[in-house]
């Protein structure tokens, strides 16, 4: 099994979607929870077994190739499906009394935990992975009908750079937590 420990570029910039036309690509999809981690070992799409061990702190991204080979024409990429993110603006409560301020927050805080929605604040903005339909996130929203909020739906993609590693593993590793329970 070969270890694969760099990633050499993203098939995303245009030099390697350039340089990687006419090849074959075998892809690894990730899911949100294997995506987080630096060591593990998996299967491409094509049924061979790779490990991958990268540095600490290396954050894998959609379209990251891990293996080159010019002279067959071909490449290995990682595919990472993220959920969609719902994202709350709280910017509008910080020009609010602090007491109407806290008493929105609270309200919010209410209205997700209720639903046992995990949630990253960073700013003045929360951060909820979709762990239901989005239809029954924006139901839940609009039923709660918070005062001075707003929010919108972005792809999980889009939210990875305002995040902090740990952050990240919050929001997007326990998407499927269930899959990779140890016992």
């Amino acid at each position: 099994m070969k270890v694969y420990t760099t990633l050499i570029g993203n098939i995303s910039l245009p030099e390697w979607h350039d340089r990687l036309k006419n090849f074959h690509i075998e892809y690894v999809s990730l899911d949100p929870w294997m995506a987080q981690k630096s060591r593990f070992v998996t299967h491409s799409d094509d049924g061979r077994e790779l490990a991958i061990a990268l540095e600490r702190n290396v954050r894998i991204a959609d379209g990251d190739i891990i293996e080159y080979l010019p002279e067959s024409r071909q490449a290995t990429v990682l595919r990472v499906k993220l959920h969609d993110v719902l994202v709350v603006n709280l910017d509008n409560l910080l020009d609010l009394p602090t007491e109407e301020a806290l008493q929105t927050a609270i309200e919010l805080g209410h209205a997700l935990g209720n639903q046992h929605w995990p949630a990253v604040v960073k700013g003045a903005k929360v951060f909820v992975p979709l762990t239901v339909d989005k239809k029954v996130m924006d139901s839940v929203m609009r039923t709660h009908n918070i005062e001075g909020i707003s929010y919108e739906f972005q792809a999980g993609q889009q939210v990875i750079p305002y995040l902090a590693p740990h952050e990240i593993r919050r929001l997007f590793g326990g998407a499927d937590l269930a899959k990779h329970t140890h016992h």
